[in-house]
């Protein structure tokens, strides 16, 4: 079983906010993950990657609807990521692209968690904790083709790949590697690192190594045409609507997050007020403040100060004054009729205008996935939509000889799925 049905629709319950919030759209993430297996094409497999909460959307209620949308495997980052999505009720595959560090691997290896594997030490160590454990360890190896962080050179990976299939404790569920270049498949870069890791793949299979899963395009390379695809795609933030601007194709995707807050405090000031900590701003004439009850700890970048704009009755008001923790100031003189309780959208649509995670990204002088990991704790993701999924369950190439799957290991279709809750129209998700 995949999911928990009652973990599912725990995470997906009422939650009541006026603060600040994120609406996260889920039909929007099904859209995506439409385009994202139509560019994928027949017989590839979906691994979803929700590393930092899902690029700050959150990782739980983004991968109980993928999950739920038919998404076959999910990727972290860390082995407490995997864990909370056990914790959740999620119980398709789940890789920790990352590394482990020792005191992790007993916890990761008894919720049947894959590990990305990137040395002979780890391999020797998860050897004799599977065997202390009476279990298998399934891990999948990273090639390092150019990243130049983790993961075995070329040269030594059929080593590696050798002495896993003389392990008794230790599966081989896959192989990847990770593209460098953000310029995906434009780059000579990622076209040399593909080539290196091909070499890898023949090698390995010449030499009679059944590799399991293997991947190495994510939401660049999937976007900017990179070949072979193989068997298994890792996309991440294309799924939640945001590509780099250079990368075809993301104006097929939908916007998944929209963050907005509530004014909170109107103040009529005088020509010469300083507004914020360092009196950066000073009203160039009589105007009015709006005040609104987020900042920096909830998403919005300190580089905004005095150059971003919020959404404000469908209209764009300058940010004024530094950014500070908890609050940000508005100019809305030129706004009438401006009451407390006013919605503002700092992220999103309002009325026919629209803020994009690009737009606040090129703002800030940052690149777009880290405005969405910035979205803090304290800041609630409302789910909207989910009623209707649409995708037909992903059925990847087995991670081991079919004899050797188990229920637990393989993907689970749709028929075979109990019924799971639909949140209601405007349902929320615990943060």
């Amino acid at each position: 079983m995949p999911v928990d049905p009652r973990l599912a629709e725990e995470y997906l319950a009422p939650v009541d906010t006026a603060r600040v919030w994120a609406e996260v759209d889920l039909d929007a993430l099904a859209h995506n993950l439409t385009i994202i297996r139509s560019r994928a094409g027949a017989g590839v497999g979906i691994m979803l990657v929700v590393k930092a909460d899902a690029y700050g959307h959150g990782a739980v209620a983004i991968a109980h609807h993928a999950v739920r949308c038919g998404v076959a495997s999910l990727g972290v980052g860390t082995s407490c990521e995997a864990l909370e999505l056990r914790s959740a009720g999620l119980r398709v595959p789940i890789l920790i692209l990352g590394t482990v560090v020792d005191e992790e691997v007993p916890r990761v290896l008894r919720h049947g968690v894959e590990i990305g594997l990137h040395s002979f030490d780890r391999l020797h160590q998860l050897e004799r904790e599977a065997r202390r454990l009476g279990l298998q360890a399934r891990v999948h190896i990273n090639v390092d083709t150019g990243m130049g962080r983790l993961g075995v050179l070329p040269e030594r990976a059929l080593d590696l790949l050798q002495e896993v299939r003389r392990s008794e404790h230790v599966h081989l569920a896959g192989v990847m590697t990770h593209i460098s270049s953000l310029a995906g498949n434009a780059s000579p870069e990622t076209t040399l690192q593909a080539k290196q890791f091909a070499d890898v793949i023949t090698t390995a299979q010449e030499a009679g190594i059944h590799c399991g899963r293997i991947h190495l395009a994510n939401s660049t390379g999937l976007f900017s045409g990179l070949c072979p695809l193989y068997d298994t795609v890792r996309p991440g933030i294309a799924a939640l609507g945001v590509l780099p601007e250079t990368i075809p194709g993301g104006e097929d995707l939908h916007p998944v997050l929209s963050l907005r807050s509530q004014v909170v405090f109107l103040k009529d000031i005088p020509a010469g007020t300083p507004v914020g900590y360092g009196s950066t701003w000073r009203a160039p004439r009589q105007t009015r403040i709006a005040t609104l009850p987020l900042g920096y700890n909830d998403g919005v970048p300190w580089n905004l100060s005095n150059r971003g704009t919020v959404l404000l009755a469908g209209q764009h008001a300058p940010i004024v004054g530094c950014v500070s923790m908890d609050y940000t100031t508005v100019d809305v003189g030129a706004i009438e009729g401006l009451c407390v309780g006013a919605v503002a959208t700092l992220i999103g649509k309002q009325g026919a205008a629209q803020i994009t995670v690009a737009e606040v990204a090129r703002a800030a002088g940052t690149i777009p996935y880290e405005i969405t990991c910035s979205v803090g704790k304290r800041v609630p993701r409302i789910c909207v939509g989910g009623e209707s999924p649409t995708l037909p369950s992903q059925v990847p190439t087995p991670a081991c000889p079919p004899a050797l799957v188990t229920p637990t290991a393989r993907a689970v279709t749709a028929m075979e799925r109990p019924s799971e809750p639909a949140p209601s129209k405007g349902a929320r998700a615990h943060p």
